[in-house]
């Protein structure tokens, strides 16, 4: 595993393209934090977004996962970027000459993608817990550590969009195909859920076992648990429930689909002739 995962990174490290989509995705991912916390004043209007009361624990888990969660396409071109480098570099090749066997080579990939997706939610606890402490209204150890099944949703919904990359990029060998297939893939998602919505309410289960989808319920919007959201829905009597926990069906359905995926993509490799 480490001489895999040692190779990936390597890889990685004279790749200048994804070093600075990395980077990238790296200081937006902060600067999320920064403009949050900033103070705006116009005239008599003083505003600061984290007063709001998102960065309040337990809240600010879930907030932050659900907002960051849509920076992952920057890693996403680095990891379809660096699939097609191996084809256009020949690296796949010379790496299969020097013995490394189809399955080292889509085991090193996916290290590379559960790096990329441990390193990002690390990340996400570190600045999330670091906002809280400084801005929370709580300080209780019990509300501060509750709540963090959604830094776990966030890294198996990276695991699961980035191993959805991976295939896309060994299936069509072009970063610029591979995203292309992604945003085709995100349309028709939209368009069979407009069609059940409106056609077919009683197939309606169906959506969630679309991948895109499926990813997407692992964390729901958060906007609606805030506090002066019940209020103004309070005020128009129109109070709603929803759940907004991280369910275990969406977990399977992720979980089958990472598999699928990695999976597809090691059969791919295997069958095609380089």
């Amino acid at each position: 595993m480490k001489r895999l995962f040692l190779i990936e990174f390597h890889k990685l490290k004279n790749n200048r393209a994804a070093k600075i989509l990395s980077l990238i995705y790296f200081i937006l991912f902060s600067a999320i934090a920064l403009f949050a916390s900033i103070r705006f004043n116009f005239g008599s209007i003083d505003f600061r977004l984290a007063d709001q009361g998102i960065f309040n624990f337990p809240y600010i888990w879930h907030f932050n996962a659900y907002i960051v969660a849509f920076l992952k396409l920057f890693l996403a071109v680095v990891i379809v970027s660096m699939v097609s480098s191996e084809y256009t570099n020949r690296t796949l090749k010379q790496n299969l000459i020097d013995g490394l066997s189809k399955k080292e080579f889509i085991l090193s990939k996916f290290y590379g993608v559960l790096g990329f997706a441990i390193a990002s939610t690390a990340l996400l606890f570190i600045v999330s817990l670091i906002l809280g402490l400084i801005f929370s209204d709580y300080d209780e150890v019990g509300i501060i550590f509750s709540d963090l099944e959604y830094i776990f949703a966030y890294f198996l919904k990276l695991i699961g969009f980035f191993s959805m990359c991976l295939f896309f990029g060994i299936l069509l060998r072009r970063s610029a195909f591979a995203l292309g297939f992604l945003f085709l893939l995100w349309i028709f998602e939209g368009i069979i859920q407009l069609f059940v919505k409106f056609q077919a309410e009683s197939l309606e289960f169906i959506i969630n076992f679309l991948p895109l989808q499926s990813m997407g319920n692992l964390i729901i919007e958060p906007f609606s648990r805030l506090g002066i959201i019940k209020s103004a829905a309070t005020q128009l009597n129109s109070e709603f429930e929803k759940s907004y926990d991280v369910e275990w069906s969406a977990i399977l359905i992720v979980l089958s689909w990472s598999f699928i995926f990695i999976f597809s993509s090691w059969k791919l490799l295997q069958k095609r002739d380089l």
